[in-house]
């Protein structure tokens, strides 16, 4: 019997997938727990149009995380802290004052976790951080670390 997984099943194959099964592997365990449906022409249309729909919405999410990319590329934020004696800071400037500065001063909202700090910026100056937006688009920020006034 020819069955279209709902999602995965171990040992059997992956969601999405058309496979050919026992008739009773399908009736007796697959359709009850809702792990697979019977491969009709029209259940098979209906997949081929949901993968189609979800290559869409991933393409335009690509699209989107690229542009975000190459503006936030061209940006230069200031965060301003306090420093001690010979430009040293009082603690250090974290991937959150990073994130609340971007959206402050071009607002852009960037999750905390996606600025990927090598090391946490103990000093004044000028440094790149990383920004991994989405897993194949990756921007650098220029971040402008200054004393307060």
């Amino acid at each position: 019997m020819k069955v279209i997984l709902q999602a995965d099943v171990k040992g059997t194959g992956k969601k999405g997938q058309i496979l050919e099964v026992a008739d009773g592997f399908a009736r007796n365990f697959l359709f009850p727990k809702k792990l697979a449906i019977e491969a009709t022409t029209g259940n098979i249309q209906d997949i081929s149009h949901k993968k189609a729909v979800e290559e869409r919405r991933k393409a335009k999410e690509k699209e989107d995380a690229v542009q975000l990319g190459n503006k936030l590329n061209a940006f230069q934020i200031e965060v301003k802290t306090k420093t001690g004696e010979g430009g040293r800071l009082f603690g250090s400037v974290t991937s959150k004052e990073i994130a609340d500065a971007l959206n402050k001063q071009h607002g852009v909202v960037v999750d905390k976790r996606k600025l990927d700090l090598k090391e946490p910026i103990k000093a004044l100056g000028s440094y790149e951080v990383n920004v991994k937006i989405h897993p194949d688009v990756t921007a650098k920020l220029r971040v402008h670390v200054s004393a307060l006034s």
